[in-house]
């Protein structure tokens, strides 16, 4: 087992932080690297083309078949799978290429393909395969291209079709649509600041304060959109990165507790206990045994 869970930035040198590369080229020639697990900081759209390969995202595994797009947020904790054979693209980027105005931000924070709040999102492209290709082809082709002072933001908008027209798509297959309103956008809000702040910020009225809301607001609106309380999320994220740690590292249960923020390994135990009628030592040789 690897020491901690690899972290990737985005390759530098690029004439900007958007990538197009051949999955199936990628995988022959570092297949130690994709088949462990790992996470980037950037967005991953990857269209596996060929093959039927179960790609593992946290602790789900996702059964893919052909010709489907798979989306994944900044910093998912990922592995390819090592024993299937598959081919493809994946488009990679980061906050900082598609972002240059706010009306950009909120699409990319608010877009239902990286923001599913259910499950990750995965489209069968299917009839519109041709259009996908074009498009495809379309940011490729811009990418061969002697860079000017048009090239970034022509890439930009191809890619932000790519997204729109994968909306329109994934809405089209049993997506469980959210209503935009108020509620909404308070959950989306709380989610970014518990992304960030999670570690070190437990307590459901640190969030409402900085959303500027009370506690008993917020609970309405985390209920109503995902059926769960704040301090049920807030709980659920701090798991998830316990659980991703245990597995995937080989980190003393104390080095764990004190990263997560608590003040006691005693603390984080009985913590993890509660929340998963294992203590963390059982949760990883478990792991290790599945």
């Amino acid at each position: 087992m690897a020491t901690d869970i690899k972290k990737y930035d985005f390759k530098a040198g690029l004439p900007q932080e958007f990538e197009i590369v051949d999955i199936g080229e990628l995988y022959h020639n570092i297949k130690d690297t994709l088949t462990t697990t790992h996470r980037t900081g950037f967005y991953h759209i990857i269209w596996f083309q060929q093959g039927t390969p179960t790609h593992l995202v946290d602790f789900y595994p996702i059964k893919i078949k052909p010709n489907t797009l798979l989306f994944l947020n900044k910093d998912t904790v990922q592995r390819f799978d090592k024993n299937s054979k598959f081919d493809g693209n994946a488009i990679l980027f980061t906050d900082s290429f598609f972002c240059k105005t706010e009306v950009d931000t909120k699409f990319l924070r608010n877009n239902i393909l990286f923001n599913d709040l259910f499950s990750v999102s995965q489209i069968e492209i299917g009839k519109q395969n041709n259009l996908f290709t074009q498009l495809l082809q379309q940011m490729t082709d811009e990418l061969q291209n002697v860079r000017d002072n048009s090239q970034a933001d022509i890439l930009k908008n191809l890619l932000h079709n790519f997204l729109l027209h994968s909306e329109r798509e994934k809405r089209k297959q049993n997506f469980i649509e959210v209503k935009k309103d108020t509620d909404l956008d308070y959950v989306m809000l709380f989610k970014d600041l518990l992304e960030m702040n999670y570690k070190n910020q437990k307590q459901v009225n640190y969030y409402a304060k900085e959303i500027i809301i009370t506690e008993k607001r917020l609970n309405q609106a985390t209920s109503k959109v995902l059926g769960k309380s704040p301090k049920e999320i807030i709980d659920d994220r701090i798991i998830l990165e316990a659980k991703r740690i245990l597995a995937h590292t080989t980190e003393s249960v104390k080095e764990i507790c004190y990263s997560l923020g608590f003040e006691e390994p005693t603390n984080f135990i009985k913590y993890f206990r509660k929340h998963t009628q294992k203590t963390p030592i059982e949760f990883r040789e478990q792991f290790r045994l599945d």
